[in-house]
């Protein structure tokens, strides 16, 4: 028999919802005791709407609707199936180790799309900076030292023997922990945009980091930018890169291409999900200021350029198994 699609869900709509209202009540207050009126209506809910998922699982074109009440069952099943005394408890360690990967994989092709629109940039900007050197003055950010000579600041940094970040290295790791979370959460905030401001913000990462790369190794210092930026780098470029896969998240709730249920519930689906991201990033860029504060700031002669490099690699092959592998049991 074919099912009158639309008629279904217009029946069955009032039966998600009202599941959906009693996930809520039992969310917000643990220590909430359902009746036994309420108890045997919640469980027919429950059979209710997990049969609807067999019945909807073969349309093709109702994949968000099918995420939804995906999402509606596993909370209930969660509920049936817990251990009320405690059902909020949160254990950092396997949170980090298992849920922010697993959910970082799911949604993969939004941090693929980061990427590319950074590499894009970085292309970009290498290309402008290596065709006309004086355009880092326009594309890159005014510091000092980025303005500088590559030949002059590698020669200013290598005569340096003594430490010149003495009782300011934990000032330093506080800076740069604030300042790329700032940067972190406007690039995922811009999505509100429908992506716009997102995808601006990874591009012009891009660009610097292009332009940087290719002005130092123009200049025959690709030892020295190596050594400078991969220790940090290979965390804190990956969490960049995973606040843009953030931002365009939200973008993709925004503008629900294809999509029969609301904004509201399509940012509802997306809502756990996008804290996950957020606090791993956090955690990667708090890792990232102590590296760039007490590690990467430190050149030839006190520390040698190709251990430096042989740190960040490690670092970085560490970030991408870490990403791809851990938790995968629990998948």
């Amino acid at each position: 028999m074919i099912m009158d699609l639309r008629k279904f869900l217009e029946t069955e709509r009032a039966y998600f919802e009202e599941l959906e209202d009693i996930l809520t009540r039992l969310d917000g207050n643990p220590a909430l005791r359902l009746d036994m009126a309420e108890i045997r209506r919640f469980h027919y809910l429950y059979e209710r709407v997990s049969s609807d998922l067999a019945r909807i699982s073969t349309f093709a074109t109702e994949q968000d609707t099918r995420r939804y009440i995906e999402t509606l069952i596993a909370k209930a099943y969660g509920i049936i199936h817990e251990t009320r005394d405690n059902p909020h408890s949160f254990h950092p360690i396997h949170w980090f180790l298992n849920t922010f990967p697993r959910v970082f994989r799911k949604n993969a092709k939004a941090f693929y799309l980061s990427v590319a629109i950074t590499m894009a940039g970085a292309l970009l900007g290498g290309l402008a900076i290596s065709l006309d050197p004086s355009a880092k003055q326009y594309l890159l950010p005014g510091e000092d030292h980025i303005m500088q000579s590559p030949g002059d600041r590698v020669k200013q940094e290598e005569n340096v023997t003594n430490d010149r970040l003495a009782g300011m290295k934990g000032q330093g790791a506080a800076f740069y922990m604030t300042h790329n979370t700032q940067v972190s959460i406007t690039t995922a905030a811009m999505g509100l945009t429908w992506g716009i401001g997102t995808i601006i913000m990874l591009f012009y990462t891009g660009i610097m980091v292009g332009g940087i790369v290719i002005d130092y190794i123009l200049a025959g210092q690709a030892a020295f930018v190596t050594g400078w930026l991969l220790p940090h780098g290979s965390v804190e470029i990956p969490a960049i890169l995973l606040a843009g896969q953030a931002g365009l998240m939200i973008a993709n709730a925004m503008i629900g291409w294809r999509r029969s249920i609301s904004m509201r519930n399509r940012f509802r689906l997306i809502a756990p999900e996008l804290v996950t991201i957020l606090l791993g990033t956090a955690v990667f860029l708090v890792w990232a200021g102590i590296i760039e504060a007490f590690f990467s700031q430190y050149h030839e002669p006190i520390l040698p350029y190709t251990f430096k490099i042989i740190f960040g690699s490690i670092q970085l092959v560490l970030v991408i198994l870490f990403l791809v592998f851990s938790g995968r049991k629990k998948e």
